[in-house]
């Protein structure tokens, strides 16, 4: 089977579907738009969309009356940065840009995958962060420029 458009997402639903299947992604597999994938009842599928809508934990790539195929997102290895003024979080916002390390925000919180020199960089810095496995619903997106 090819998937070429996302039926709708889950938390849209009013109650929840009938029968379950789940394709498993890392949140870096959110933004292809090609990819085989495969449920966790092994049927296996092809992911082809049309549109430029990235996939999101929750997505629903097929439905009919008895059976719905979802996209469940797994847990990245992430650093939750919680600075605790403006200045902390404009420098260390500052540090991580001149690393080019993609982050989300979520709240007061600032989210990047894990990574053992941004870990010793806020203990240097005394920037307070928790080491945790989370799961992101959306993925960790590189923007491109150049120093021209």
């Amino acid at each position: 089977m090819i998937i070429e458009k996302i039926v709708g997402n889950v938390k849209e639903l009013e109650k929840p579907p009938h029968h379950v299947e789940r394709v498993y992604l890392r949140s870096d597999d959110l933004v292809k738009k090609i990819q085989r994938v495969k449920t966790d009842h092994g049927k296996e599928l092809g992911i082809r969309l049309k549109d430029v809508k990235e996939l999101m934990d929750g997505d629903i790539l097929y439905q009919d009356e008895k059976n719905s195929i979802i996209i469940s997102v797994v847990e990245d290895d992430v650093i939750v940065i919680k600075p605790t003024s403006i200045l902390q979080m404009g420098e260390i916002a500052h540090q991580l840009g001149n690393r080019h390390l993609p982050a989300q925000f979520e709240n007061s919180e600032m989210v990047v995958q894990y990574d053992y020199l941004v870990e010793k960089l806020l203990k240097e810095l005394e920037v307070p962060f928790v080491r945790e496995n989370r799961r992101m619903n959306k993925a960790f997106k590189h923007i491109g420029h150049s120093h021209d």
